[in-house]
């Protein structure tokens, strides 16, 4: 049994530090490195690629709306147009700064309300998949599990991994709760760890409000910003690992 672990890394600002890229590259199978719209500045994102590559950890673009303020976690209506154009150039920027680190990405994951918004939204969703489509089609998109957006990307050809995220709480309907509400952020890292292998075991997680939910997935995210997130995702790993379940990126394996 195989499960990829990733994190959302390089979102350190100038002066501003976010999270230990380090110390979870030691870690995780998979960065998603930030390209600048929502977080990270260029030293940083390359610095993170770099030690991404001397860890063997894969690389995805962490791409989102342009939103330094706001930690590109406020809802936008963004037009087509620009929303194509500003993902497209986002990939295009890692691309170039993982070549120089000696090593590529490999896949994409949407950040903060991009993500949330095209999980559900059929016209950004498009956008987003227009973006890929049109810079590298080989490039792997992750999904919220259980979301639309695996289904559309997959009709317009492109492959997809569902996401499952460690550290988050979900809604019944196996949406995220929101970050403004209560329960949406876990912090017990052995909770956390006793929930994922259940996750990787029986492909289940309990909801907010006590319900199980269905999540089928093969990516477990524990965000880099989160308090304790290092000790989290360490957590994570070594129960996962002490049942017997490889930890590797899932886009060293066939894509679904």
């Amino acid at each position: 049994m195989k499960m990829d672990l990733n994190s959302d890394l390089g979102e350190s600002l100038g002066a501003w530090r976010m999270g230990d890229d380090a110390a979870m590259l030691k870690i995780v199978s998979s960065a998603n490195v930030a390209c600048g719209f929502h977080a990270g500045d260029t030293a940083g994102i390359l610095q993170t690629l770099r030690e991404a590559k001397a860890n063997g950890v894969t690389v995805g673009a962490h791409v989102a709306y342009r939103d330094l303020v706001g930690f590109g976690r406020r809802n936008m209506d963004v037009a087509s147009e620009d929303l194509v154009a500003d993902v497209i150039y986002q990939i295009g920027a890692l691309q170039g700064l993982a070549r120089a680190a000696g090593t590529e990405v490999r896949y994409v994951k949407p950040h903060g309300a991009l993500y949330n918004m095209i999980a559900h939204d059929a016209r950004q969703a498009r956008d987003v998949i227009n973006a890929l489509l049109a810079i590298d089609a080989s490039l792997v998109l992750v999904c919220l599990a259980g979301s639309p957006l695996i289904g559309w990307a997959r009709d317009a050809g492109l492959k997809t991994v569902a996401e499952a995220f460690a550290d988050r709480g979900y809604m019944p309907d196996g949406s995220l709760v929101s970050r403004r509400e209560k329960g949406a952020v876990l912090h017990d890292a052995d909770e956390v760890a006793a929930r994922m292998l259940r996750l990787v075991r029986e492909g289940m997680v309990a909801a907010v409000n006590g319900s199980d939910v269905r999540i089928e997935a093969d990516s477990i995210c524990v965000h880099g910003d989160s308090p304790g997130a290092v000790g989290m995702a360490r957590a994570v790993r070594a129960r996962l690992q002490a049942e017997g379940v490889e930890i590797a990126p899932f886009a060293a394996r066939s894509g679904s």
